[in-house]
């Protein structure tokens, strides 16, 4: 019995001992970096930031805010934000929201943290996390698993009552990155970091100019019609349907008697 009790108690204190190492602690600032003051409006406009670097930005509740950050192989990324109302009275509750996306702007899962919290309509400030899963140096395609490259972030609300909307607020927000853990034991390499391509094609201002013709052809193709165009096919219907006819008419019409 006391074996028991001594175990129990083992354990527990072990379990207590745990517990402060096993939970990550918040991402704090780098020392000497600046504050960021703006926040982009969409993902082309996102304002770039890195790891460590606090922002510090006032908007409008209904804002849309968006940054982004390089994350390498091998990092836990952790999002915190603090939304501050500046004591302004409110009508009701607030649903507040901080959304992650990879390069691809696939959206990625939090594994820790109150990605979408509540506040009340008397709270002063509501705060948001967001624990992302360790950075991948390479995997299947199909497997949306975190991996290196260009991440976007998103701070909105996305209930309220419609007379609170456009009220200003403060945003305060911090990404930190742990490279602590070790790997993932991933054999494979990313060939190039994932990075949304904004740049697909140019606009043309004008028609492309037609392919030249040869001079041998010329005289041919100046009247000849398309190999696809109508004409071309109600010709070819028009010769079918005669065809079609006189073969109906030999089969169909009575010998004459002698």
């Amino acid at each position: 019995m006391r074996t028991l009790i001594r175990s129990a108690a083992a354990l527990a204190a072990a379990g207590l001992t745990l517990t402060p190492t096993a939970a990550g602690a918040a991402p704090t600032p780098s020392p000497g970096a600046a504050t960021v003051t703006k926040a982009g409006t969409s993902f082309l406009t996102a304002t770039t930031i890195t790891p460590g670097q606090p922002v510090r930005v006032g908007a409008s509740t209904g804002d849309h805010l968006y940054w982004s950050f390089r994350a390498e192989a091998g990092e836990v990324h952790e999002v915190t934000a603090t939304v501050s109302f500046g004591g302004r009275a409110r009508t009701g509750p607030s649903t507040w929201t901080v959304d992650v996306f990879d390069g691809l702007r696939r959206r990625q899962a939090c594994t820790a943290g109150a990605q979408t919290p509540t506040a009340a309509a008397t709270a002063t400030a509501v705060t948001l996390g967001c624990t992302l899963r360790r950075v991948r140096p390479w995997a299947e395609p199909w497997s949306g698993d975190p991996l290196p490259g260009t991440y976007y972030l998103r701070l909105s609300v996305t209930d309220l009552p419609e007379p609170d909307l456009g009220l200003p607020v403060e945003v305060d927000l911090l990404v930190g990155a742990d490279t602590g853990g070790g790997g993932s034991g991933d054999d494979g390499e990313l060939a190039a970091p994932l990075v949304a391509n904004t740049r697909a094609g140019t606009v043309l201002t004008a028609e492309p100019a037609p392919e030249p013709v040869a001079e041998e052809d010329a005289g041919l193709t100046g009247w000849l019609p398309e190999p696809g165009s109508r004409w071309v096919w109600t010709g070819a219907g028009g010769v079918l349907a005669a065809v079609a006819g006189v073969l109906g008419f030999a089969l169909t019409r009575r010998p004459r008697r002698p």
